[in-house]
């Protein structure tokens, strides 16, 4: 296999349609759905379209820190890069670790309900064998592999389709819904106040739901190098990928209601959706949203790989991580030793959870520590993004508005969270979640011993000094780590 460690990633492959696709799936909509819906009935009944709404203000502002800061710096790495450029590289890769962490688990953790569910659409009966549904579960995840190992423009392709198909359903599905109706609630604008919520712990206990749900649109910014203007294409789209999903959990939670009772909807619990479907649509309808939610698991399961490989990649490269995992196919130009590394290690924890009960179980709890480290790195960038503007906030009201009381206040949000979480978390969780966030103490503490540049005095990210030129940065710096090679959208 042709490669090179020193070539970077292929530039000006995606344009802003291929990005808002991703941000789009990276956060499975249908998949979301089917899982939270229930969930967040259960914790905050008929508040539940308040509890998205009064989240995805916060989730927004993290969503524009991301786009400032990749103004500033176009890396692979998002927020290890930037985090460590702004606040501190310790505190910088401790975020790349807490996605690489994360999303890790989530493949794994993701890919087992594939499976059960490939199988239920042929056989219920089936879907309830761990073997057979961990390896129907194990081959979606190989074939998205081999996906992303051909390159972005074949994983695009394949995420245009996957996602086309999904969304089509659902779009069709909750019109369908809203306009039918059903024995559910009569739906009441009140839905979106403060009125249904039993004081601040039950509003805490929905935001808290509906953060996990948006997770998964900051794959724009991983891809960055590899997209059209990436500066400005990767924020935009993230932006445009957040409120289409926001419209759709807002309509479904809304159908839901207004079509099933609260017992249905309790009875139901992750299979809401296909209770949903066979309310609109007898003996089809259940089957067809059952499809959906396949469609948004194996989807997001290439957006997740896309996500973790690109971070890999960044810490190869900048030697923060074994440099191998920096190479790239000459021909492909995707970072194929980091796919090969992840692709070991889920397959070694799917063999572990198809032979090992007790795995399957630790993987339940993984899946609620993944929440810790999802508000971890995103509270750390959104602070890094005031800091790395802070020089220009008060050139304008708007500046001050987008650049600092916004991201900081999705960035204390997201903190909140973190620490409320860990009061409601079961024992294993908490250690999942915090052992693996402490776990990368130890590649930092190796690496920096080894003399990585990452950990050196640098420049530091600074809107003052950056912003005013015509693509948001200085033409022709050099990458923060790595001197030789400049930006990719300096090509």
């Amino acid at each position: 296999m042709r490669s090179s460690l020193g070539r970077g990633l292929r530039p000006g492959v995606l344009g802003t349609f291929d990005t808002v696709v991703m941000a789009v799936a990276g956060t499975a909509p249908a998949y979301s759905i089917a899982a939270a819906t229930a969930v967040l009935a259960g914790a905050v009944g008929v508040a539940g379209p308040a509890a998205l709404l009064y989240c995805v203000l916060p989730m927004l502002g993290i969503v524009i820190a991301f786009g400032r800061l990749g103004r500033l710096d176009v890396s692979a790495g998002a927020a290890y890069a930037w985090v460590g450029r702004t606040l501190h590289p310790f505190l910088g890769f401790l975020s790349g670790w807490a996605l690489v962490v994360s999303t890790t688990l989530f493949m794994v953790a993701g890919s087992l309900p594939a499976g059960a569910m490939t199988l239920a659409l042929f056989d219920p009966g089936l879907a309830a064998d761990r073997v057979l549904a961990t390896a129907v579960g194990a081959g979606w995840f190989l074939l998205m592999l081999l996906v992303v190992l051909g390159g972005i423009r074949m994983t695009v392709r394949a995420q245009l389709l996957l996602s086309g198909v999904e969304l089509a359903l659902l779009a069709g599905f909750v019109t369908a819904a809203l306009v039918r109706g059903g024995g559910g609630a009569s739906f009441d604008w009140s839905w979106f106040g403060f009125a249904h919520f039993d004081g601040a712990s039950q509003f805490a206990s929905g935001a808290l739901i509906a953060t996990f749900c948006f997770w998964g649109w900051d794959v724009t910014s991983n891809l960055s190098e590899e997209t059209r203007d990436g500066r400005r294409t990767a924020g935009l789209a993230a932006l445009i990928g957040v409120g289409v999903v926001f419209v759709l959990f807002e309509a479904f939670t809304i159908a839901v209601h207004t079509t099933l009772t609260a017992e249905q909807i309790h009875a139901s619990g992750s299979q809401v959706l296909s209770t949903l479907g066979e309310a609109v649509w007898p003996g089809t309808g259940g089957q067809l949203l059952v499809l959906a939610v396949l469609l948004s698991t194996v989807a997001t399961l290439e957006t997740t790989l896309i996500q973790v490989t690109r971070s890999l990649f960044a810490m190869g490269r900048d030697r923060t991580m074994p440099a191998v995992l920096g190479t790239v196919h000459r021909r492909r130009g995707t970072p194929w030793v980091a796919v090969a590394a992840v692709g070991t290690v889920a397959l070694v924890l799917f063999a572990a959870s198809a032979v090992f009960g007790t795995v399957g179980e630790v993987l339940s709890a993984a899946v609620a520590a993944i929440g810790l480290q999802i508000a971890f790195y995103y509270g750390l960038a959104g602070i890094a993004a005031v800091v790395a503007y802070r020089r220009t906030l008060l050139r304008s009201v708007r500046e001050f508005l987008l650049g600092g009381v916004w991201p900081l206040a999705g960035a204390l949000f997201m903190l909140w969270i973190f620490f409320e979480s860990l009061g409601g978390l079961s024992g294993a969780s908490v250690a999942i979640g915090l052992g693996g966030l402490a776990a990368g103490v130890v590649p930092l503490v190796v690496h920096r011993r080894r003399g990585s540049t990452y950990y050196r005095p640098g420049p530091r990210l600074d809107a003052s000094r950056t912003t005013g030129t015509d693509d948001g940065g200085r033409p022709g710096t050099a990458h923060p780590y790595r001197p030789d090679r400049t930006l990719a959208t300096d090509y």
